[in-house]
């Protein structure tokens, strides 16, 4: 099983990753590096509470996983 600190590790770099894009999405499509920065941040934080529930549910599954 996958430690909790693993995942918390794996989701914050995940996050970094999705910040830096969607501040970039969000300046391109607003104009305005405040407001795209903004929705970038909203959506790091959402997704990166949604990735680590979404990890530490699958940590629990046993299926599909090689015991051998």
């Amino acid at each position: 099983m996958e430690t909790a600190r693993r995942s918390l590790v794996k989701a914050g770099i995940w996050n970094g990753i999705g910040l830096c894009m969607m501040a970039l999405v969000g300046l391109v499509m607003t104009g305005s590096a405040a407001l795209g920065g903004q929705m970038a941040l909203f959506n790091t934080v959402l997704g990166f509470l949604c990735y680590l529930l979404y990890e530490r549910i699958w940590a629990r599954i046993g299926w599909g996983r090689d015991r051998g």
